[in-house]
């Protein structure tokens, strides 16, 4: 008998093997055919911000994300983009890459003045061999001028990727033609030096963040047609690291959950595992291969499952690091995920990337800024009782026990650079084109679009009205100078089991959750779109058995009252920390995991005022009831999840008395309990 069993098992290895080989990305994939994406970005500055969402982008020009090279020294200080000897690395070309959207979204003169200054010294300076970048050391010290025959005396090739992603939004915005000509140049002296100075010459971060250089490159040749740009994909391809082999491969997934030494640790650094996310649909892009998809397909998964945490993120402190709720994720790991899924899913239209998308936004972005955008937690932590100095169980712990707490310049600086990309790029991709010209809505947000549909590029305006994702209810009204045939796209959320879509009132069609529904029509002046999508309750399972409340797209924790400490560090400056008033050590009762919607109850209100992800103004509240585990305490700052059984039942003693306990919105909390222990009491 045991025989037996042992020969059906590796018969299935062998066919599981043999399906994953034949399903396995190609290396070194030459061209095949170039496969363009289903929906396209609406130009920069046609997207307007309005509600809720118009207030988070104002909080951040009156922030950092408009005043950072005000305040920050690296920046602020004889910049190396403006042909001086500081920042020439990542930070400046970071901040642009959210600053440049949010000048044009808010239509702001002055910060559109401000990141131009950027811009223009870029577009001015580029080496007459297309190099370009701030003045090299070489250049300073001898004179040289960088080209192909002394290509080693220039500089790294990574930061050049992130103000490559500016360039492009700026070009978006103004089709300024020195964008495209710059570009061109550049990626003719890239293919040609590679082959001499190859990619990892100067550092790691370039090998393995190498997609967004392919991204742009890909993106440019959709402009030019010019086929060297294929080429420079995938000679970049051949020499950064194979993420789209890895993700298909999936030994990779378990070295990296199994491992957190500090052999390979660039192959499972979270930011850039973030960005490589969409590698393979880049790679499917350009080639046509659909295995690239399964490649994406599985690596996500994989990624999630091994380290996805309630909150829509995946553990990141600063490796990869299990789905434990005790465990970090850094900032810029969360906003290079989203924009990695904003890329992916206009690629490939798979809604499984815009629900990832709005779960991330709404519930991992918000937490882990301060209310007037200036201050950022390089690490959050989806049960996190307290925000305070410390060693903690993160790859990287830092002896400067910094990267828990809110500062500008805690933990590392990166993250200051580069969270501003996150709410401006959501932002730009409330919207897409479809390939014959029409509209689509991939994911929900106030705002007011501006663009031409139909086949005569008629001018339209369309003006999202909602409070989404506080409100279960979206309206679109159009403006429009003459009736227009298009197209209209709109995705149902996984998580609504039927939505129902009225035009002027009249229902037209339903859609069930994970589905892409389109009306074709001939629209006119004053339509007005309706969009229900449904709320239930439900609870979801993460690590260590413990659970989650959820309702549409938010995740909700424990609402804990708040106390909040300022103090100074000497090498990072001035920081808050941030301690609970109130039990925190609830166990959810057993009842509510059986049944949520009997058990739980929702009330919400509409927004009023000025929006803050705040305690203050969360929106939604739901009321639960558990009981406190006595014995779940904190050690080292840390709620250490309490050990369950298999069924999810904690079996240590509890309290005799049921609690009753209110549950918000995760992205309103800094403090918060959102993976609970379940008791069976």
């Amino acid at each position: 008998m045991m025989l037996k069993k042992i020969t059906i098992a590796l018969l299935v290895i062998s066919i599981l093997g043999s399906f994953r080989i034949a399903n396995h990305p190609p290396k070194n994939t030459t061209t095949v055919h170039f496969v363009k994406p289903l929906y396209s970005e609406v130009a920069l500055g046609d997207i307007h911000p309005q509600g809720w969402l118009k207030d988070q982008l104002e909080i951040m020009r009156d922030g950092t994300t408009g005043h950072l090279d005000e305040v920050y020294a690296k920046l602020k200080n004889d910049n190396g983009w403006l042909g001086g000897k500081g920042d020439g690395w990542e930070e400046t070309p970071y901040w642009l890459d959210g600053a440049v959207p949010l000048a044009w979204q808010l239509d702001d003169a002055t910060l559109k003045a401000k990141v131009l200054k950027y811009i223009t010294w870029t577009l001015d300076h580029q080496r007459p061999s297309g190099y370009f970048g701030p003045i090299t050391k070489a250049e300073r010290d001898s004179g040289a001028v960088i080209n192909l025959a002394n290509c080693q005396k220039g500089e790294d090739w990574w930061p050049k990727m992130v103000m490559l992603k500016a360039l492009q939004q700026y070009y978006t915005a103004t089709n300024d033609p020195r964008v495209i000509k710059f570009m061109t140049a550049y990626f003719h002296y890239e293919l040609q030096a590679l082959k001499i100075c190859p990619i990892n010459k100067w550092s790691d971060w370039a090998e393995s963040r190498g997609g967004e250089n392919i991204l742009v490159a890909q993106w440019l040749y959709q402009k030019t047609g010019d086929k060297s740009l294929l080429a420079l994909a995938d000679l970049l391809d051949k020499q950064c690291f194979a993420w789209s082999e890895w993700f298909a491969g999936r030994n990779w997934a378990i070295n990296a959950a199994a491992h957190q030494d500090d052999k390979d640790w660039m192959h499972r650094h979270g930011v850039n595992v973030g960005m490589a996310i969409k590698a393979p649909a880049l790679n499917y892009q350009r080639t046509g291969n659909p295995a690239y998809l399964n490649a994406m397909k599985t690596g996500f998964g994989d990624i999630m499952t091994l380290n996805g945490l309630p909150m829509g993120a995946f553990s990141a402190d600063e490796d990869l690091h299990g789905n434990l709720p005790t465990q970090g994720t850094e900032l810029c790991a969360v906003v290079e995920t989203m924009f990695s899924m904003e890329e992916a899913m206009a690629i490939t239209g798979d809604t499984r990337y815009m629900d990832a998308l709005e779960r991330i936004t709404f519930n991992a972005l918000p937490t882990q800024t301060t209310d007037d955008y200036n201050n950022k937690q390089y690490f959050q932590v989806a049960n996190q009782v307290e925000i305070a100095r410390g060693v903690f169980d993160f790859s990287l712990p830092f002896g400067r026990e910094m990267n828990n707490v809110l500062g500008m310049r805690s933990g590392y600086t990166c993250c200051l650079a580069n969270m501003h990309q996150g709410w401006t790029k959501y932002t730009q991709h409330l919207w897409f084109k479809t390939q014959h010209n029409g509209l689509a809505s991939l994911v929900y947000g106030p705002n007011q679009l501006k663009t031409t549909v139909g086949a005569g590029n008629t001018a339209i305006s369309v003006a999202e009205v909602t409070d989404y994702p506080f409100s279960d209810e979206i309206w679109f009204n159009l403006s429009t100078p003459k009736p227009v045939q298009f197209d209209w796209q709109f995705r149902i959320p996984s998580w609504c089991s039927s939505a129902t879509i009225s035009i002027n009132g009249v229902a037209t069609k339903t859609g069930k959750g994970g589905q892409l529904v389109t009306i074709s029509r001939i629209w006119k002046n004053g339509d007005q779109v309706s969009l229900k999508l449904p709320m239930q309750v439900s609870v979801s399972e993460w690590g260590r058995n413990s659970r989650a409340v959820e309702r549409g797209p938010l995740v909700y924790a424990l609402k804990l009252g708040e106390r909040w400490e300022k103090s100074h560090d000497k090498y990072e400056g001035d920081y808050f920390s941030v301690y609970p008033t109130g039990n925190w050590n609830y166990g959810l009762s057993e009842q509510i995991v059986s049944d949520p919607a009997k058990t739980l109850t929702v009330t919400a209100k509409p927004l009023s005022g000025k929006f803050v992800w705040n305690l203050q103004h969360a929106p939604i509240e739901i009321k639960a009831e558990g009981r406190l585990i006595p014995n779940w305490q904190l050690t080292d700052g840390v709620a250490n999840q309490p050990v369950t059984d298999r069924d999810g039942g904690y079996r240590g003693a509890v309290s005799d008395t049921v609690s009753h306990f209110t549950l918000i919105p995760y992205g309103f909390t800094k403090v918060r309990i959102v993976a609970f222990p379940v008791v069976k009491k």
